[in-house]
Formats: structure tokens, sequence, C-alpha cells
């Protein structure tokens, strides 16, 4: 399917995402919301596939909300509102419950929802130069929406500092706090080490990538007891699994498994 706000492209079982507004430096309005949901949507019906790469066109990953967008909203009412933000909440759900690893490309600034899109990457690589905000507060406004994951990613002592003085921060406080893993000189670096995260990932099992996914979900979100038994079944499964034996078999014949043969 051809979006008009987002770019893809597939290579090599890998699929590029490329937020496409350039001019508003990839701030979402209500359409690219609708085309993320009806792409990440059908990706979850994808086997083919083995990684997303997630990224934005021109000097900037994603500046959060389109201001255009966001003043239709100033007269909504509070259903109204209700209704509009879940149709977001429901982007940012569907983007983090992807079962494909997704590696965030990031260069420039991401503020706001763009921090949102940051938290939802399983491998976050960005620029040195690289901004970060959360400046939802100096607009009277709360980042919502997106808290669920960014607290996820940074922590509740993180959260409290940023989400309440809204001030911009580096990348290096970014790769401090787990916002982002890796931090590169620059473009150039930023793709070799995009490269280098997609031939890692490629290297695991594909089924076992999608069942870690699962499992950090699940235990990162169950209490103790209930997450202890998950990790007794889900170890037995992927120990049984078609994958599993052939993976354990390999290694114990110094052979590469079977998703390494091709």
């Amino acid at each position: 399917m051809t979006y008009s706000t987002i770019l893809i492209e597939e290579q090599d079982a890998v699929l590029h995402v490329t937020l496409n507004r350039p001019a508003v430096h990839n701030a979402f309005n209500a359409e690219l919301i609708e085309e993320s949901i009806d792409l990440f949507e059908s990706v979850e019906r994808r086997t083919d596939l083995r990684v997303i790469v997630l990224s934005g066109s021109g000097a900037n990953f994603c500046a959060g909300a389109d201001l255009n967008w966001m003043s239709t909203t100033v007269a909504y009412t509070r259903e109204e509102n209700a209704r509009d933000s879940s149709r977001l909440a429901r982007m940012f759900a569907v983007m983090d419950d992807c079962p494909l690893p997704m590696v965030g490309r990031i260069q420039g600034a991401a503020i706001g929802g763009g921090v949102g899109l940051v938290s939802v990457c399983d491998i976050a690589i960005a620029t040195a130069g690289a901004r970060f905000g959360l400046s939802e507060v100096k607009l009277g406004i709360l980042p919502a929406v997106i808290s669920p994951y960014v607290i996820a990613k940074i922590g509740q002592s993180h959260a409290r500092s940023l989400f309440l003085t809204g001030e911009r921060f580096p990348a290096s406080r970014a790769l401090q706090i787990g916002l982002i893993h890796h931090l590169v000189d620059d473009d150039g670096s930023l793709d070799k080490k995009v490269e280098e995260a997609i031939t890692g990932l490629r290297s695991s099992g594909p089924e076992a990538v999608r069942a870690c996914k699962r499992l950090i979900q699940t235990v990162a979100n169950s209490p103790r007891e209930e997450a202890i038994a998950h990790t007794i079944e889900a170890i037995a499964e992927r120990r049984t699994s078609g994958e599993g034996q052939a993976g354990m078999q390999a290694f114990l014949r110094k052979e590469k498994p079977p998703w390494l043969r091709d």
C-alpha cells in the first residue's frame, strides 16, 4: 500500500519506515497517525520480515504533534479530545506491540511525541547532535499518551524531572538515562550502526526474537509469581519448538543455525 505521510521500503526482509513530512519536521497529524496504525497492524501478520527500521526524513526525526493539527483540538469538547487522543494512543500501542524488533534511526530533534516514538524502539541509535525534549508542559498540557512507553524506558526518576520541567536535553543525557542505546558521531556512522544492529538481530532465531518481545512485556507487567510461571512455560515451549531444537542441535554440532545458512 502507498501512504502519503510515510515511506516504506523492503530490502532483504528489513522494512524501512520513514516519517515523510520534512517540511514540519515529521510532526504527526491525523493522517500520519491513521497510516501508521494501518501499517503496523498489517506488519503483525508478516512472517517474512525480520526487522523494522524507523527513521525521519530530512534534518529531524520527529517534532511530535503538528501545531496545525493541534490547533483544531482547541475547540474540541472533552469527549472529542478523548476520541482524538484514542487514535494517537492506538498508534503508539500498535507500534509497541509490534512482534518484529524495531531499530530507531534518530537524528536532529525528537520532541514530545517524537520521544514517544524513540521509546517504542527496541534499539535506539542517535547522532551526538540529536536533541530531545518532553515539552508538553510548556504548552499547559501533558505527555500523557506517550507516558507508558517513556516511563517504561527511562523510569520514574528521570520522568519526574523531564516531564515537569519540559527541558531540552542532549543525546548524551538520552544515552545516560536509557532513552537511546547507542550514540554515534554523524549520519554516516548512524547508518553503519543501524546496519550493525540489523545484522545482530538477523543472527538470532526469528521466532525467538518475537518470543523475547512477548516475554519482556509479560514479565515487566506481571506480578512476580505470574511472571515466574510464564517464564517456565515460555522456555519449555521454545526448547521443544522446531526452531529451538534446530538452533541447539546446530550449536552442539558447531554448525550455523538454519536462519544463517541462506
